[in-house]
């Protein structure tokens, strides 16, 4: 079972901090958001490998849109 990363706010992506593959724990950053000119980051809430980025530099998101796809670690 994958765990998606949203986005909780209307954003700009500024930089996605990780690739498909990538190992992340809890906590890490996995995309930097952009809103009022402050950046936010947004962090993996579980630790796994990271199975798709759904977003890209530059993209604008919703609140509740996905942003990265993470399968947890033992499963």
């Amino acid at each position: 079972m994958s765990h998606t990363v949203v986005a909780e706010l209307v954003a700009a992506v500024m930089k996605v901090e990780v690739a498909v593959g990538q190992r992340v724990t809890a906590e890490d950053p996995v995309v930097i958001l952009e809103s009022m000119k402050m950046e936010i980051p947004v962090l993996a809430e579980v630790a796994g490998t990271v199975a798709e980025v759904v977003v890209a530099a530059g993209d604008v998101v919703n609140d509740g849109d996905p942003l990265v796809v993470i399968t947890p670690d033992g499963r």
